[in-house]
């Protein structure tokens, strides 16, 4: 697994109807991560409870994970590209008596979402954490 993290929280959302934007980050510095607004309406709904009509995607990937007896155990911002950041999330799969590590490629925004859901601890690469550009409250 990545080496040298730093912990980060989901802090807060910001929705307009262009974009949704997704506040991270430690007590001493927060950065933004934008995406999409349904992404941000997904998160929503689930923060304030609301019922959903239809499961949604992460409900989708939960029951997947769970019919492969699979366990989320951590979500790792790994880099960043102009304002795009990139994520693995590191999952644990046992099959009979052997357990097997799983690294996949997934967005953070994304890797959001399950990390609400399921309580998934959530990293960044220190060297992204220090170039992410902070926000000001």
């Amino acid at each position: 697994m990545e080496t040298d993290l730093v912990p980060i929280t989901f802090n807060k959302i910001m929705q307009s109807r262009a974009y949704t934007v997704i506040i991270l980050g430690t007590e001493q510095k927060r950065f933004a991560i934008y995406t999409e607004p349904s992404v941000g309406r997904n998160i929503q709904i689930y923060l304030t409870e609301e019922s959903k009509p239809r499961p949604y995607t992460h409900d989708l990937i939960y029951s997947i994970f769970r019919g492969l007896n699979i366990k989320p155990l951590q979500v790792v911002i790994t880099d960043i590209e102009d304002t795009i950041y990139f994520a693995r999330i590191y999952l644990e799969q046992q099959i009979g008596e052997q357990k097997i590590i799983l690294e996949i490629d997934a967005r953070p925004s994304d890797c959001i979402m399950l990390s609400i859901v399921d309580k998934i601890p959530f990293f960044c690469r220190k060297e992204i954490f220090d170039k992410a550009v902070p926000v000001e409250e």
